[in-house]
């Protein structure tokens, strides 16, 4: 099965969702599938405003079209609701392609924390986004529920994995002389590190990663000490070093990066909400308590046996496999017509008759102006009323002849107005297209032949 995976999200950023996806793709590739991802890479970027590590594809829309053209997809997956995914979304709807969507991060609470933007309007562009899409997949139960509470498109959940290779505790660990309180992730105001870093206890503090709010909290915390950002290979080490892992954030919905700490032996201090209570639930890998400082004192009793063993029951193999049964086929999409999802048709009574005048006009004006055809058929009409003036013919002689020229007119006007559809979908060349042109061609053609025949027979009855 060829299956297409179109994300804003790539590297060089170094995140959760980018390590899904990559998870994700190497699996579907085991399991027999082709897989291809629509990336930034290789399109005009620019730095997303406040968070330049994200690069957002400038003008992707023609680019996107004609590289899921090219490739051909059995299923679609839209990861992402930046431009990439923006095109792909249009593309899809507008030659009836079905596709799945995924809510990775709690995105309106992620852009109020940084913009003070209201999350209703936030809410309102997701709502928007996925609500064509045939399954959003989410990553935990209380996510399911947000999204169904402001009933945003059809969730469904898909879990996340750990590389239990990778990520796996160290042979020999030597313990700490000072506990040390880890957190891994981005240095932003979003993931609530200062409710880390203002714990007191005489622990040590590290954290592990970049991004903007690292060079304030490096002189507001100078007793922290920070590592800066770190590859998934290099993360274990750290890992391993420590004794608890701090996970301050309010805002994510699931946290891989406490599977890889868990994983590693790492026992996990949080606040009790969605996130950690979906991936702790109500094991013994860690401990959540609105109290952080408390939280962490106890962590610090968990053996690290714990984590580990909880840790193995997440797999990527498994997650990838929920993946692949969410998927749909691009060609199974409802495309019943329900007149009031269309929005031209709101119009009834006088203002129809009104804005249908207009509109025909319009359509007149462009024929004269840009069909060349259509300006020479003109001419019929000219000879017709020519021929009624200066002939002696019947009235039925004479509707025959207003019909078969008005025929011809409508006729070319319709198809026009074929040509002027498939060339809004694409200039491309197309068997089927050229096919629709040539039909539209050819009924011009008859209509022509039937003007001819019927002007012919009633000038050579008027002259005998």
């Amino acid at each position: 099965m060829k299956i297409l995976v179109v994300t804003d999200a790539w590297y060089p950023q170094v995140n959760g969702v980018v390590r899904t996806l990559d998870e994700t793709s190497r699996q579907l590739k085991k399991f027999g599938h082709e897989v291809k991802l629509i990336t930034p890479e290789g399109f005009l970027t620019m730095p997303c405003p406040t968070y330049p590590e994200i690069k957002l594809s400038l003008f992707p829309g023609a680019r996107v079209s004609s590289m899921i053209r090219e490739f051909n997809p059995d299923c679609l997956h839209i990861a992402t609701e930046g431009p990439l995914g923006l095109s792909a979304r249009g593309y899809a709807i507008r030659n009836g392609l079905a596709f799945t969507s995924a809510y990775h991060t709690r995105f309106p609470e992620y852009v109020h924390a940084r913009i003070k933007l209201p999350l209703k309007i936030t809410y309102a562009f997701l709502r928007w986004f996925h609500g064509r899409s045939e399954l959003v997949m989410v990553p935990t139960e209380e996510v399911k529920k947000d999204l169904l509470k402001y009933k945003i498109g059809n969730p469904q959940i898909w879990a996340r994995g750990v590389d239990l290779e990778i990520f796996k505790p160290k042979k020999g660990r030597r313990k700490n002389k000072k506990p040390i309180l880890l957190n891994v992730g981005r240095v932003a105001i979003e993931k609530n590190l200062e409710e880390f870093l203002k714990i007191d206890l005489p622990y040590e503090k590290w954290v592990v990663g970049d991004g903007p709010a690292l060079k304030e909290l490096k002189k507001k915390y100078p007793k922290v000490i920070f590592h800066g950002a770190k590859s998934k290979e290099e993360l274990e080490y750290y890992y391993n070093k420590a004794d608890v892992f701090v996970f301050p954030s309010k805002t994510d919905t699931f946290g891989l990066v406490l599977l890889e700490a868990m994983a590693c032996g790492l026992p996990v201090a949080a606040f009790p909400i969605s996130g950690p209570l979906d991936v702790i639930g109500n094991s013994d890998a860690g401990i959540l308590n609105s109290n952080l400082k408390e939280a962490c004192k106890k962590a610090l009793l968990i053996p690290r046996k714990v984590p580990r063993e909880y840790a193995k029951t997440f797999s990527w193999e498994l997650t990838s496999k929920t993946f692949e049964s969410y998927l749909v086929s691009i060609r199974d999409k409802d495309t019943t017509y329900n007149i009031e999802d269309n929005p031209h048709k709101g119009n009834t009574g006088i203002t129809r008759a009104i804005h249908a005048a207009k509109n025909s006009w319009s359509g007149l004006t462009f024929a004269l102006r840009e069909e060349s055809a259509f300006r020479q058929e003109i001419l019929l009409v000219i000879i017709s009323l020519s021929i009624i003036l200066v002939s002696e013919v019947s009235t039925i002689e004479i509707l025959l002849m207003i019909f078969t020229t008005s025929l011809v007119l409508i006729i070319e006007l319709l198809n026009s107005s074929v040509e002027a559809a498939i060339d809004r979908i694409s200039f491309d060349y197309h068997g089927l297209s050229k096919r629709a042109k040539d039909y539209g061609s050819a009924a011009v053609m008859l209509t022509l032949i039937l003007w001819v025949l019927i002007h012919g027979l009633i000038l050579f009855n008027d002259v005998h």
